[in-house]
C-alpha cells in the first residue's frame, strides 16, 4: 500500500518543523512507519527527530558521490532512530540544498525529489511521509509536492501574526492554482501554533474558508523540550492534541477545504482598514537633487514585462482545441457541475469528464513548457 504523503507548509521561524517533528513522533506511537522529509536549504527539520543530530542531506551526497563516479543508494540518504519507549523506528531524509548565496535553493529541492523518486521514495513500505516544507519563498521549487501531485495532502502551519497568515493565504492560492490545472493535492486545513488568544488566525481561517485543525498554545516547558531535541508530546497537555489530529488524519475524517485564498485587498482589510488611493510616485529630481536635470537623469531602461501567471494561462487556454476550451472555460472558470455542462452542451457526462481531464493535462505541458 503506498505511503500517505502530507505536504505541511508554514513561514520560516513560526514552529513548523516542531509541528512536524511531534506529529511523525505521534504516528510512530501509533505504530506507523512515518518518513520526516525536510524540505528547506537550512536542512533542520529532523534535528529533534534524531536527539539533535544534524543528517547528512540529499544534495551535498549526491555532489560527493557524482564527483567520484559513484551510484548514490538508499542507505547514503534515509536514517532512522530507534527510540526505546516507541513502537517503531523513526526514518528521516533533509533534502538540503546550496549553502547561501551560492546557489538555487529551490532547484535543489527539485532535483532532491528526482532523485528520491529514482530511488523509489514512494514504493517504500512507509505509512506516512510527513513533507516539512518552507512556505516564505516564492521560487517554484518549493512548491514541487503542490505542482506535481507528489503530496495527497496540505496542512499550513501559522501563528497569530499577520506575515505567517500572509505566507498560509499565499500557499492556499497556490494550491488552488495548481488544482485548476489538474493538481490533486487536497488541503486539509489549518495549525495554530503558539497560540496567544488573539483570533487573528481563526479570523482569517474564517474568511478564507479554511478549517483549523489544531490549536497549540504557547507552552514554556514544550519549547524547553524542543530545544533540547526531545519531543513536546511528551507533555500529556500537548500529546493530547497531536493524538486526535493524528487519529483524525488516518480515520480520513477531516474534509479537505475548497478554499481559494483572500485576494490582498481581502486579506488586509482583515487587519483594519486601509486606503484606497494609489501610492505617491517619487520624482527624478526629488532623488537626484537639482544638480541633474530631469532630461538626463530621468531616462529609465526600457525592461520586457515578466508575464504575469493570469495572463500566460489565459494564452494557454486559447491554444487547447475547441472543444476543450468550452469545457474548461465552463467547469473551471464559470464553475458549472459537470452534469450541468452535459446538458448544456449534449454530450455524456463520461465524455466531459474526459474533456476536462485532457485540458487540464494539456494546460499542465503548456503552462511548464512554455
Amino acid at each position: 500500500m503506498a505511503a500517505r504523503t502530507i505536504a505541511i507548509y508554514g513561514k520560516g521561524g513560526i514552529g513548523k518543523s516542531f509541528t512536524t517533528t511531534n506529529l511523525s513522533a505521534t504516528f510512530a506511537l501509533m505504530n506507523k512507519r512515518v518518513l520526516q522529509l525536510g524540505c528547506d536549504p537550512k536542512h533542520d527539520s529532523t534535528t529533534s527527530l534524531f536527539g539533535g543530530i544534524s543528517l547528512p542531506t540529499v544534495t551535498d551526497l549526491f555532489a560527493e558521490k557524482n564527483a567520484r563516479s559513484e551510484p548514490l543508494t538508499i542507505s547514503d540518504i534515509v536514517f532512522r532512530r530507534d527510540i526505546p519507549d516507541f513502537p517503531q523506528p523513526i526514518y528521516g531524509i533533509e533534502l538540503g540544498g546550496p549553502q547561501v548565496g551560492r546557489g538555487c535553493g529551490g532547484r535543489g529541492i527539485i532535483s532532491g525529489f528526482d532523485v528520491l523518486e529514482k530511488l523509489g521514495i514512494f514504493k517504500w513500505d512507509i505509512d506516512i511521509i510527513l513533507m516539512d516544507f518552507l512556505g516564505d519563498v516564492v521560487c517554484g521549487g518549493f512548491a514541487t509536492p503542490l505542482a506535481r501531485s507528489l503530496s495527497e495532502e496540505v496542512i499550513l502551519v501559522t501563528n497569530n501574526d499577520r506575515q505567517s497568515i500572509f505566507t498560509a493565504n499565499n500557499i492556499c492560492q497556490a494550491n488552488n492554482y495548481f488544482r485548476t490545472i489538474g493538481g490533486e493535492s487536497r488541503l486539509l486545513g489549518l495549525i495554530i501554533n503558539r497560540d496567544d488568544g488573539s483570533g487573528m488566525a481563526e479570523k482569517y481561517a474564517e474568511a478564507a474558508g479554511i478549517t483549523v485543525l489544531m490549536k497549540v498554545p504557547y507552552n514554556a516547558d514544550a519549547r524547553d523540550k524542543d530545544d533540547s531535541f526531545d519531543f513536546a508530546i511528551r507533555l500529556p497537555e500537548i500529546r493530547e492534541k497531536f493524538q486526535k489530529l493524528a487519529e483524525d488524519i488516518l480515520a480520513e475524517r477531516i474534509t479537505p477545504c475548497e478554499a481559494v485564498g483572500l485576494d490582498f485587498m481581502g486579506f488586509v482589510r482583515l487587519f483594519g482598514a486601509v486606503s484606497d488611493g494609489a501610492p505617491q510616485p517619487a520624482t527624478a529630481e526629488e532623488l537626484f537633487g537639482q544638480k541633474e536635470s530631469a532630461s538626463d537623469s530621468g531616462k529609465v531602461a526600457e525592461k520586457s514585462a515578466v508575464e504575469s501567471d493570469d495572463r500566460k494561462m489565459k494564452r494557454c487556454i486559447a491554444k487547447l482545441a475547441p472543444e476543450e476550451q468550452e469545457i474548461y472555460r465552463m467547469v473551471e472558470q464559470e464553475k458549472r457541475g459537470i452534469s450541468e455542462v452535459a446538458e448544456l452542451t449534449h454530450r455524456e457526462e463520461s465524455a466531459v469528464r474526459e474533456l476536462l481531464a485532457s485540458a487540464r493535462k494539456e494546460l499542465a505541458r503548456l503552462f511548464f513548457e512554455g
